[in-house]
């Protein structure tokens, strides 16, 4: 259980990272992915992204 929480931090950190790119070919648009103000500050919890990426990178891996 621990595994999973830390993978999907982990990429929750990627996909904050890399959100400007990302979202040029349309990720973070998706229904599930959330956007909010905060604190003066732009919040983006991009949920469903992360599972589509995770689907896509569990594709390559069980390819290799």
């Amino acid at each position: 259980m621990i595994r999973w929480l830390l993978v999907v931090a982990l990429a929750l950190l990627l996909m904050q990272g890399l959100t400007g790119w990302l979202r040029k070919i349309g990720f973070g648009k998706l229904p599930g992915d959330f956007e909010f103000r905060a604190f003066g500050r732009l919040w983006q919890l991009p949920l469903a992204s992360t599972v589509v990426l995770s689907l896509i990178a569990a594709g390559i891996a069980r390819l290799l």
